[in-house]
């Protein structure tokens, strides 16, 4: 004996559900009995039965449906069952004495998948309901894999996005590591003066702690005595030249901090820390940012020219755009050999447009160079000094703003990289954030 939970139970389960509906208990028996053998059969004997086992778990698979029945007819219930969102996408067959063309059209209006005609075939009813349960079974299985492709889609976009996003923060790093050295230069000098400052200053405090001091005794000796031992004091610790080189060690120490802090300032615009997304910026406060990040590769050897225009603040990803700068700025520093002048010019373009144009008096780029410039990883430095993704990922930024990058570039003369922006870009609300408000 097979017990009832157990693998009869399971077959059961896998077995596609029929809901046959008719007034006439002859028909739902004979019916019934034709369909045992291959399907789960559920039997209502009116529409109102019908409509709530259609919407009970387990849902049927397929309805047969009886068009001539009493309070409720057929056409009813399958107009209910297409107005319900559960029982939408039921398949329904219409089992029918009714043969004229205007009831079958009637139907197909409503949503009948198919009919079924009276006195039934057993058959023909048969080869029709297997040829609706395996349509309704391939197209379950096409949404399945729909769903899924959906979700591997989704999936790829979602890595493809975090890609684009390593790709972008490891260039960025790249570029910070090769400045490293120069940046840190720019902040040892400063700091190094300042540190003697202090250290000068502190053998002064001293000094003059020592005339105070002597000032301040017990009297004793006569008031003209203490005075000429004090300026004997002031005479032998030079109180004249401490006094003024107290006051320019001060002023070169609070220079020394203002750069460091400039420094730090650079280096926050140019990551823009504390702002992420799309915000209305200023394209000048970027391109300052960068050149002072970038000035150690260009300061020995190169002449910096700035053209600034009158522009307007631009809505854009302000630290995306100043690694584009910085790449461009420092790509147009390592292309001078010898000693040579890189010039920076911005200017609006029309009403709606603005440009930014970095061009340098270097080597140039030959004509395949140019051909494979923003190709991955292509690259004309030597290893190590460049991973070859810097103008591939600039050229995605400004086409992720809506822009154009464009270069040309003449041997032995130089090149020049022209980067063109909208001020506010159209963006896809699929892939980019909503702008915010202007400002």
């Amino acid at each position: 004996m097979i017990h009832p939970s157990g693998p009869r139970r399971s077959y059961d389960l896998l077995m596609k559900v029929i809901l046959v509906v008719d007034d006439d208990a002859t028909n739902l028996r004979t019916l019934g009995e034709l369909l045992r053998p291959e399907y789960r059969v559920r039997l209502a004997s009116s529409g109102e039965d019908a409509l709530r086992i259609a919407g009970s778990d387990p849902r049927p698979d397929l309805i047969l449906l009886d068009v001539m029945m009493p309070v409720m007819d057929g056409y009813e219930v399958l107009r209910r069952l297409r107005a319900d969102e559960a029982t939408r996408a039921i398949p329904v067959v219409f089992v029918t004495a009714l043969h004229d063309d205007d009831s079958e059209q009637r139907g197909f209006e409503l949503g009948a998948a198919d009919f079924i005609h009276k006195p039934i075939r057993a058959a023909v009813a048969l080869s029709r309901i297997r040829a609706q349960i395996d349509a309704r079974t391939a197209r379950e299985s096409l949404r399945r894999k729909a769903l899924h492709m959906a979700r591997m889609a989704e999936q790829g976009a979602e890595q493809l996005e975090s890609t684009r996003r390593q790709l972008l923060q490891s260039e960025k790093m790249a570029s910070i590591g090769q400045l490293s050295a120069g940046i840190a230069h720019e902040i040892n000098n400063p700091v190094g003066f300042v540190a003697s400052n202090l250290a000068a200053l502190e053998r002064y405090l001293d000094d003059l702690f020592s005339i105070i001091d002597a000032c301040s005794a017990e009297p004793g000796a006569p008031a003209e005595q203490r005075l000429a031992e004090v300026r004997g004091l002031m005479q032998r610790l030079e109180y004249d030249y401490v006094k003024e080189d107290v006051l320019d060690l001060l002023a070169e120490s609070k220079e020394g901090v203002e750069r460091v802090r400039q420094i730090v300032a650079d280096m926050k615009g140019f990551s823009h820390a504390g702002a992420s997304g799309w915000q209305w910026a200023d394209l000048h406060g970027g391109l300052d940012s960068t050149l002072n990040i970038a000035r150690s590769t260009f300061k020995h050897h190169c002449t910096l020219v700035k053209r600034y225009g009158e522009l307007p603040h631009i809505h854009c990803i302000p630290s995306q755009l100043n690694q584009v700068f910085m790449n461009l700025v420092v790509n147009a520093a390592q292309a001078i050999e010898g000693s040579g002048e890189i010039t920076v010019t911005t200017a609006r373009v029309g009403g709606d447009s603005v440009r930014v144009s970095i061009a340098d008096t270097g080597k140039g780029i030959s004509p395949e160079g140019l051909r494979r410039l923003f190709e991955p990883f292509y690259t004309t430095k030597p290893v190590g000094e460049g991973t070859g993704l810097g103008l591939t990922l600039s050229r995605e930024i400004v086409q992720r703003h809506r822009g154009q990058i464009e270069v040309s570039s003449e041997l032995g003369k130089g090149t020049v990289f022209t980067v063109t922006l909208p001020i506010d870009p159209v963006l896809d609300i699929d892939t980019d954030t909503e702008p915010p408000a202007a400002v």
